[in-house]
């Protein structure tokens, strides 16, 4: 099948998440995106077993690419790296500011050789700024940029998001970026440097509560499940469990209280309008769940569902990942990985109808295609073991 990028070559030096997530994102649409590890190789290899160096996260997140180590400290892999740059559309790295640039490999450097690049640099804080040279993880990204503060119960400790949402929002953002900038480059031949970090997309998520904050001067607080501006929109305890129920006007919360049995709350002073029930949440909370801890789940789903009121389940990831719709829309697929032999991995959730992403390619074993690429930049057989006698590539 045609692919939309199948005539980009990508060059991915990075490691962990947010990196590795970008340049997969691009390797599922078709681009050949050559992965560039360190001696050991990626962090993320040894994480299920120190003494093996296939991981299943490893494989989560470098799915379809190419593999070869090169070690960037020694003048001879730099070299290598520069030489197949040149050859590549986009390059995507994830060190600290600056240290590229100790290799010779900054966005500045390689683009006096490699006009068309587009150099993407994924960090914790951003290329610029007076914290620029500090490392990032998700967890320091998600307390610097609020999310910690407005996550888990009112009066409760601090709590970060159950899923890497800095690490992930800022391969996302990387992504866009360098789509973008390609784009850019048909109309002007021009490469250039997307420049994103995990702070920033922390900062970006934050859209409702920047906005209250703009708004009110306050400090967006935590809440639970709820939302900070409609109310009832939150997870409902059920006498099995929890659901979660989204009234986001007065005509939802209308059908919502006629399901419940109080149709007359529509016309309360308290419930009447949005306004007034955020003024009331804990109250109407507490009248709601005296209802609802009656009946089972699947009672008030079925209910809620037949009177046209947004609802769901809150699943575990056991149901999330056997659900009937999650499998449909292929989010669940199978590869064949050398070492692993046949896992399940996550499926893709961009569908292209003319050009579809291809998540089914396992990712490459340690230094598994050093040799063809270095021959595919020129290099022969003496040169490559004369790389290798140096420990530049592996």
């Amino acid at each position: 099948m045609q692919r939309a990028l199948a005539d980009i070559r990508v060059l991915d030096i990075t490691q962990v998440m947010a990196g590795p997530f970008c340049a997969m994102q691009l390797c599922d649409m078709g681009a050949d995106v050559i992965k560039v590890e360190p001696p050991g190789g990626d962090a993320s290899r040894r994480w299920d077993d120190p003494q093996k160096t296939d991981s299943v996260a490893f494989n989560g997140v470098n799915r379809g690419k190419r593999g070869m180590v090169v070690d960037l400290k020694t003048p001879d892999g730099a070299a290598v790296v520069r030489r197949l740059a040149s050859s590549c559309d986009v390059l995507i790295e994830n060190y600290r500011p600056g240290v590229m640039a100790r290799f010779g490999l900054d966005y500045p450097t390689l683009r006096e050789e490699v006009p068309r690049l587009i150099y993407a640099s994924i960090s914790g804080y951003g290329q610029t700024g007076p914290q620029a040279e500090k490392g990032g993880f998700d967890l320091i990204a998600q307390g610097v940029s609020g999310i910690m503060s407005v996550t888990g119960e009112s009066g409760g400790l601090p709590v970060k998001a159950g899923v890497p949402v800095t690490d992930v929002g800022a391969g996302l953002l990387a992504l866009s970026g360098i789509l973008a900038a390609l784009y850019y480059r048909t109309r002007s031949g021009h490469g250039q440097h997307v420049d994103t970090s995990l702070v920033e997309s922390g900062v970006a998520f934050s859209v409702w509560e920047a906005s209250e904050y703009f708004a009110t001067g306050e400090e967006p607080r935590p809440c639970g499940s709820a939302h900070r501006l409609i109310a009832p929109y939150q997870a409902i305890r059920c006498e099995d469990g929890f659901i979660t129920v989204g009234t986001a006007n007065d005509r939802l919360f209308s059908r919502f209280s006629q399901v419940l049995g109080h149709p007359e709350w529509v016309e309360s002073t308290e419930f009447g309008t949005n306004a007034q029930r955020m003024a009331h949440t804990d109250m109407l909370i507490d009248q709601i769940e005296a209802i609802t801890k009656t009946a089972p789940r699947s009672h008030w789903l079925e209910r809620f569902e037949a009177s046209g009121v947004p609802c769901g389940p809150i699943n575990s990831y056991s149901e999330v990942l056997t659900d009937p719709q999650i499998l449909a829309r292929e989010m669940v697929v199978d590869t064949a990985h050398p070492t692993l032999g046949s896992i399940k991995s996550l499926g893709t959730p961009i569908k292209l109808s003319e050009t579809p992403l291809d998540p089914r390619r396992p990712a490459p074993l340690l230094g598994q295609h050093t040799d063809d690429i270095l021959a595919e930049i020129g290099y022969d057989e003496e040169a490559i073991s004369r790389l290798r006698g140096l420990g530049a590539v592996g």
